[in-house]
């Protein structure tokens, strides 16, 4: 007998070994399998056909450099010079970049020993190291060149246009207007525009020097063209995070309040109708089982765009998200605290005043808080399609594909108001709460 049950339980530990030793094999089988057809499914071999790293490097410099344009007017003669080639960016008359010189032919030098040349009858001379002297002509909508057939990868040419890529600067010829845009590290005119008599000027001069502007205070008058620069746009900024902040405040402490009385509906403890609670958790996942963005297009197509369509897609979504947190915190409280605040006589609101409510408060506050702190987030991408706070700003500076300093300037806003809500909600978290995260 006992020779029969150590066969048997030698025979179940084969058994349980053989089935171990399928499963790990078939496991990374499945897994292989799964990449496989993510690999295709996802199309990789032709989403790595369609990258374009020199787009991305452009990019990525564009977000932290800035460039001037020298563009001529081959239509008029006229040539003008501008920061991002914006009219707001545009050198005063009589002025123009150090770098640019003569009258009848205005000599570009980029840099590198990189030259170009404006030369009357809309002629454009090209000097590049290495490279044959290159030759242009702008005539009605064609460009003529004496550029060979066999071209190197960094410029590109048609009868219509040439564009030039060297590691100085960019030159753009078309019938319209030829134009040469030369790159320099650093966010330009981020604190004056080039009207502004600031410019130029030492934060030590405009402290403790003599006074620049007659009509203005050196601090003053700093502060107030700083604030209005036409070119960065700090005042509408402002006002743009601030929408975004009061967006995601509006949306999550209206859906708290709403939220608090639902979840006494939705606790069994306090709702003793099935039909309530059902109703009333039904009611919490239809609002939050649609995503934030879903309602704010729909209120969008209702109520029109604006920062307060964006609030109100917040309320909705949360108050289905802290219906269910409140409702499971209230399912959870401690009853004797109830029966001791009821042995005083106190009624049913006084009992919830005084016998629940102080029970739940810290799980209330710290998912309020919370959500305060992520819908700041969801606010900039809720705001893109309302039409309201810094989303829009992104939206619109992405949209253009030109200012790149700009999307990156905003972009850091954004993280820095993210981390300032961060620290806000945990230090207000722990002045209410008593504890800190």
């Amino acid at each position: 007998m006992t020779t029969i049950d150590l066969d048997a339980t030698k025979f179940e530990a084969e058994k349980l070994f053989q089935r171990k030793r399928l499963i790990g094999f078939g496991f990374p089988a499945v897994i292989a399998v799964y990449f496989v057809y993510i690999f295709f499914a996802f199309d990789l071999p032709g989403l790595a056909g369609r990258a374009n790293m020199e787009n991305a490097v452009t990019l990525a410099s564009d977000s932290w450099s800035h460039k001037v344009h020298v563009t001529r007017d081959n239509r008029s003669g006229e040539i003008t010079y501008a920061v991002e080639g914006e009219r707001k960016g545009r050198y005063p008359e009589g002025q123009r970049p150090d770098w640019v010189r003569g009258d009848e032919v205005i000599t570009i030098d980029l840099g590198g020993d990189i030259i170009v040349r404006y030369l009357p009858d809309n002629r454009t001379e090209i000097e590049i190291p290495g490279f044959q002297p290159i030759e242009a002509q702008a005539e009605g909508r064609t460009v003529t060149t004496n550029l060979p057939d066999d071209l190197p990868d960094w410029i590109s040419a048609s009868n219509r246009r040439v564009g030039i890529t060297t590691a100085e600067g960019r030159i753009t010829l078309t019938g319209a207007r030829t134009e040469v845009f030369n790159y320099f590290p650093g966010w330009e005119l981020f604190w004056f525009t080039l009207d502004s008599p600031y410019y130029g000027q030492s934060l030590a001069k405009i402290l403790f020097g003599d006074q620049i502007d007659p009509a203005r205070g050196n601090i003053t008058g700093a502060v107030s063209d700083w604030w209005n620069n036409a070119m960065w746009r700090h005042k509408d900024v402002a006002w743009a995070i601030g929408e975004t902040i009061l967006m995601a405040f509006l949306g999550t402490m209206g859906a708290a309040i709403i939220a608090l009385p639902l979840g006494f509906l939705a606790a069994k403890r306090f709702s003793p109708l099935m039909l309530v609670r059902a109703a009333t958790r039904r009611l919490f996942d239809f609002v939050r089982g649609v995503d934030a963005l879903i309602w704010t297009v729909v209120l969008a197509r209702a109520f029109g765009p604006g920062p307060l369509t964006g609030a109100l897609a917040i309320l909705i979504t949360d108050t289905g998200t802290f219906g269910k947190i409140f409702s499971e915190a209230l399912e959870n409280v401690d009853q004797k605290q109830i029966e001791g605040v009821a042995s005083t006589g106190a009624k049913p609101l006084q009992r919830y005043r005084f016998g629940v409510i102080p029970q739940i408060v810290p799980v209330l506050l710290a998912q309020i808080l919370y959500f305060l702190e992520s819908n700041t987030r969801s606010a900039t991408i809720i705001g893109a399609i309302t039409g309201g706070g810094i989303g829009l700003m992104l939206t619109q500076a992405i949209q253009t594909q030109k200012d790149w300093e700009e999307v990156a300037y905003y972009i850091v806003l954004i993280i820095a108001m993210v981390m300032f809500m961060d620290w806000f909600s945990g230090w207000l978290r722990g002045k209410l709460i008593g504890r800190k995260d």
